[in-house]
């Protein structure tokens, strides 16, 4: 997401909402998917996370690069991007963010299940690598910094309001 303004303050938190919202997505699709044993290749679900790296520093020798005037681009109807495997972001403050969706290669447990149509021959079924658990803590982790950049988007906005009134 991004804000074209001259306050780097509003793109800064609004990436940082489209990296939470992007990071709540895929952690509702490794819960949706944790007792998934099998996939359309063969495979038990992997457990997907998102890789968000900074290309580059905003701040060069203690100041903040000059930020270009940008021109307000439309938005599709419902006004949400499409989440993409990668994308690459400049959020106006000199910041190049890539982010990646990335699969988690480690095996799930082996569990003991011969009636299981999924299972092998000796009885034993993969199971997904996902723990609900740890994708619980992940979601709560995700949602308190969703609401620490709305707060601070919304503390952006307040400083600017009250700045015009003066």
């Amino acid at each position: 997401m991004k804000i074209n303004t001259n306050f780097p303050g509003f793109n800064i938190s609004a990436e940082g909402l489209s990296i939470q919202r992007k990071r709540m997505n895929l952690i509702a699709e490794n819960i949706a998917n944790a007792d998934v044993t099998q996939t359309a290749d063969g495979q038990p679900y992997k457990r997907k996370f998102l890789e968000v790296v900074a290309k580059q520093n905003p701040f060069v020798n203690n100041t903040v690069q000059e930020m270009p005037t940008l021109q307000m681009e439309a938005t599709d109807q419902a006004h949400i991007s499409n989440i993409d495997n990668t994308q690459n972001n400049n959020s106006g403050n000199g910041t190049e963010l890539s982010y990646k969706e990335v699969t988690d290669q480690k095996s799930g447990d082996v569990v003991y299940m011969p009636d299981n149509p999924n299972a092998n021959a000796q009885g034993y079924v993969q199971q997904s690598n996902v723990n609900i658990v740890t994708e619980m803590v992940d979601m709560i982790s995700a949602s308190r910094s969703y609401e620490a950049n709305l707060t601070a988007l919304n503390s952006s906005k307040q400083m600017v309001k009250d700045s015009l009134g003066i």
